[in-house]
């Protein structure tokens, strides 16, 4: 496996960029940007024009992480080179939020093989249920086949957000790779570092992702309540308040939704993930110190059996929300991943709204929130 990375800083100086990694054997162009390189016309072209055989794969972000920390405006390329995992690129358009189960059943369908050991997946970051997008891709290759990745961001504006696969770049498309072989070597770890505050309060009335009534309430009435000030900025301020999803106990499942818009008129959120109709919710807020102390459990978690193993790539994706509540000190946590990793691994990875993974090695994979999830590939 070789891996070899180069960074864009404009859009019009890709082709540029590009050209540090030609003359290398190319598999995999792993490629995550800020909106402004992900809308340029060249984008395509420059990547097909290095690798005309290479799969391409990536999104527009809410930042971009790679061994030099976090940026903004950047576009980070990794070129992958395998010399014994096979790959299955797929894509579909997604048609609408409703369509999101159906869409994973096409990627599924897609990427489905006798060796498939596991999934990489990117799709848009608004009209989209990424839950039912995930339950839909295992509902073909099976449970026991883990899927990372996550949802794409425009900056935070959550207005239109970018894929890129095969066909190119689009605004409406979920696109994945299937790796392939028992030469993979393939691990995960997803960690949040959030904190609950106030009551655990009873969902009442909700619909796939969108949240009506809590206690018999208005969602948005009792979530406004909570927010004072903050609710003027919704729903840019709901990622600083997330949910935790509770059973009925009302202990944490170790799952938390965030909130990716609000309709006045029904008096709703629309949360990034499915909500449990009999569950409970409760609000969160967290520290930079904890959330830096996540992202390190996140890549102990993923780096065990990578160590000392050849060539590694990390892919990190980490929700805009930590990055809002880190501000200045956003680089700490890719700084933390990096300690872990003690330089032996490539990271690059984004800032996203939603990420995918896993709870744990052999569980079912899930969509997350507010998390930093880290994705290890190498070779045996």
């Amino acid at each position: 496996m070789q891996i070899n990375q180069v960074i864009s800083r404009k859009p019009a100086e890709l082709r540029r960029a590009l050209a540090a990694l030609a003359g290398h054997p190319i598999d995999l162009l792993l490629v995550f940007g800020a909106v402004d390189h992900f809308t340029h016309p060249d984008l395509r072209q420059s990547l097909t024009s290095l690798a005309p055989q290479a799969c391409l794969l990536g999104c527009s972000t809410a930042g971009e992480i790679s061994a030099a920390g976090v940026d903004d405006g950047t576009c980070c390329i990794t070129a992958i080179h395998f010399d014994k995992v096979g790959l299955k690129p797929a894509g579909t358009i997604l048609n609408g939020m409703d369509d999101s189960f159906a869409a994973g059943e096409r990627i599924g369908r897609q990427i489905q093989a006798p060796d498939l050991k596991a999934v990489l997946v990117f799709g848009p970051g608004v009209q989209i249920n990424g839950s039912a997008l995930v339950d839909g891709i295992s509902s073909v290759i099976g449970i026991g086949v883990p899927i990372t990745g996550g949802l794409a961001g425009d900056g935070g504006a959550f207005r239109e957000t970018f894929t890129l696969g095969q066909d190119g770049v689009s605004n409406d498309t979920v696109v994945a790779v299937g790796l392939c072989g028992d030469d993979l070597r393939f691990s995960h770890g997803s960690f949040g570092g959030w904190e609950p505050f106030g009551p655990a309060r009873k969902v009442t009335r909700c619909e796939g992702n969108i949240l009506y009534e809590l206690d018999g309430e208005p969602a948005l009435e009792i979530y406004k309540r909570y927010l004072g000030d903050h609710a003027r900025s919704l729903p840019a301020s709901g990622l600083l308040f997330p949910f935790a999803m509770l059973g009925d106990d009302h202990n944490a499942i170790g799952l938390i939704r965030t909130i990716l818009g609000v309709d006045e008129a029904l008096g709703s959120l629309i949360l990034a993930g499915e909500i449990d109709a009999k569950g409970y919710l409760r609000l969160m807020h967290a520290s930079t110190d904890k959330l830096v102390n996540g992202a390190e459990a996140a890549a102990e978690a993923a780096a065990e059996m990578f160590l000392s193993a050849g060539e590694t790539l990390a892919i990190l994706v980490s929700c805009v929300g930590r990055k809002l509540v880190m501000g200045s000190r956003v680089d700490e946590e890719v700084e933390a991943v990096g300690d872990v990793f003690s330089n032996q691994a490539t990271l690059t990875g984004f800032y996203s709204y939603g990420e995918i993974s896993p709870f744990t090695p052999g569980s079912s994979c899930k969509l997350h929130n507010q998390t930093m999830t880290i994705t290890c590939l190498g070779e045996n």
